[in-house]
């Protein structure tokens, strides 16, 4: 294992269990606690981690993750999932994105289409696709909120309720054929539900983790889902095979033999 993929693992388990001690790390990563002292400091410069005393926690607002780091976690998958979600956009469509890492990494890959316009409450999402050249871009307005730095509200609301689009790539914590699709705070999922309702085709992209959640805040019934994109893994076959049995089209992405392509932890 390189030092960036023990990074990685390293603030994956962090994220997962909301803090640990340098010598539970170094006993899960089967390294040295020097070792891990070392990655902390790297993470922490990186302002992804804080310090406590013996070891470090997530950077985080209550009980979901910033979305810096969020974005930065299963960064393969999130990078393959948007390379498969660009074969199911054409040139002339208007294409809306919920708040989200892996919907920022779909915004990131688009290139060589005619004429696209973007409807977001996705402050993050905005900026990225002007950064890339695009001009058709609406943002919803409404209250900004962190960690997602999404804008919700009713004023979001009424926005999106008057705006009609193609697709929606929609981003969730959670996906589960009983609970639908989840998030953990109540407005994102209000202005999550208007986004579905205006869009003619709903994919979810999101990767293997997601499988099998069920957040505070349900957005919409699995039966608003067309389409699925994202990676699988034996713990997920079950999951995906009931969501094919349900219609839904799922798409899986293909992760890269070795190493990410990403910018280092």
């Amino acid at each position: 294992m390189n030092p960036q993929e023990r990074r990685e693992q390293l603030l994956t388990w962090i994220a997962r269990h909301g803090t640990a001690s340098i010598q539970q790390l170094a006993q899960v990563l089967h390294v040295s606690e020097m070792t891990v002292r070392r990655d902390l400091r790297i993470l922490q410069q990186a302002h992804l981690l804080q310090s406590i005393p013996g070891g470090a926690e997530v950077k985080k607002s209550a009980t979901e993750l910033a979305f810096d780091v969020k974005r930065r976690l299963h960064r393969d998958e999130k990078e393959a999932i948007a390379a498969k979600a660009l074969e199911l956009i054409d040139s002339d469509m208007t294409i809306a994105f919920s708040a989200g890492t892996t919907t920022w990494a779909v915004a990131h890959r688009i290139r060589g289409f005619q004429q696209l316009t973007f409807v977001t409450n996705s402050t993050n999402i905005a900026l990225e696709l002007q950064q890339n050249g695009w001009t058709q871009i609406v943002l919803t307005g409404g209250n900004f909120r962190t960690p997602s730095d999404a804008l919700v509200g009713p004023f979001a609301e009424y926005t999106a309720r008057h705006l009609h689009t193609d697709v929606l790539f929609l981003g969730v914590h959670g996906l589960d054929v009983e609970a639908g699709m989840t998030t953990p705070n109540i407005q994102e999922a209000a202005i999550d539900r208007v986004l579905i309702e205006q869009a003619q085709k709903v994919v979810v992209v999101m990767d293997h983790s997601k499988w099998g959640i069920k957040a505070l805040a349900r957005i919409a019934p699995i039966e608003m889902v067309d389409a699925i994109i994202t990676t699988r893994t034996p713990h997920v076959q079950a999951h995906i095979a009931a969501c094919e049995r349900l219609g839904i089209e799922v798409f899986t992405a293909t992760l890269p033999d070795q190493g990410s392509k990403e910018e280092p932890l």
